[in-house]
C-alpha cells in the first residue's frame, strides 16, 4: 500500500511539473509596417465579437433564432464594435470572405463592422464555452481550416467568432472584446503573426 501512494505521488508530482512547464500564450501587439502587409492581402484575420451585456447570460439551451436565449452586445460593445469597423475601412484592408458564428452577438458585430455587405454564417462556429470535448471538435476543426486554408492576394478571409473558440484551437483567449488577431495561412498549418485591441487602432493609423 505504501509503495501504491508512493508511486502515485510520484506521478501526481510528474503531471504538474509538466503542466508548471508548459508555456503560456503571448500576445503580441501588431506593428504599422504589419497592418500596412495587410493592404496587399493573403492573410486571416480574426475577430472577437463586441462587449456584452453580462446581466443577460445564454441560456442552458440557446435558440439561435432567438435572442433573447442569448447573451447580447451592450451598447458600449456595438460603439466600439462601429469603430473597429471604421478602423478596418480607414486601414484600407481588403476583406474577401466573411465568416461569421450563428449567435446574435457575433451577426450584430459583423453588421456592425461590415455595413450592409452579405457575409456566411457558419454553425460550426458556435461559441464552444460549456461544450464537451466531443461538441468541441467541429468548432476546432472549422476553425483551424478557416485559419490554415490560403488566401489570395489582393484580399484577406475574416472570421467574426468567439475567444473560447480560439482558445481550444491555438491556447489563446483574447481577453479584450472587439480584438482583431492576424495569421498567415500556411495550408496545413497557421502562424500568429499579433493582435489589434480596440485601443490600439488610433496609435496604427496616425
Amino acid at each position: 500500500m505504501t509503495l501504491i501512494r508512493s508511486i502515485l505521488a510520484s506521478l501526481l508530482l510528474a503531471s504538474s511539473f509538466a503542466f508548471a512547464q508548459t508555456p503560456a500564450f503571448v500576445e503580441k501587439d501588431i506593428t504599422k509596417d504589419q497592418l500596412e502587409k495587410l493592404q496587399q492581402g493573403g492573410f486571416v484575420i480574426y475577430m472577437r465579437h463586441g462587449k456584452t451585456d453580462n446581466s443577460r447570460p445564454d441560456q442552458l439551451n440557446v435558440d439561435l433564432n432567438d435572442c433573447n436565449t442569448q447573451r447580447m452586445l451592450s451598447n458600449e460593445g456595438r460603439k466600439i464594435v462601429t469603430e473597429v469597423g471604421k478602423a478596418l475601412k480607414a486601414a484600407k484592408v481588403p476583406i474577401g470572405d466573411i465568416y461569421v458564428s450563428p449567435m446574435c452577438r457575433t451577426r450584430e458585430s459583423a453588421k456592425l463592422v461590415f455595413g450592409d455587405r452579405s457575409f456566411t454564417v457558419n454553425n460550426d462556429l458556435f461559441s464552444s464555452t460549456n461544450q464537451t470535448t466531443e461538441q468541441k471538435k467541429p468548432v476546432i476543426a472549422i476553425t483551424r481550416r478557416l485559419l490554415s486554408e490560403p488566401v489570395a492576394p489582393g484580399s484577406n478571409r475574416f472570421i467574426l467568432a468567439h475567444a473560447p473558440n480560439l482558445a481550444d484551437t491555438m491556447g489563446y483567449f483574447p481577453k479584450t472584446e472587439a480584438t482583431v488577431v492576424i495569421f498567415i495561412p500556411k495550408g496545413a498549418q497557421f502562424e500568429y503573426v499579433g493582435s489589434i485591441r480596440p485601443e490600439m487602432w488610433s496609435a496604427l493609423l496616425h
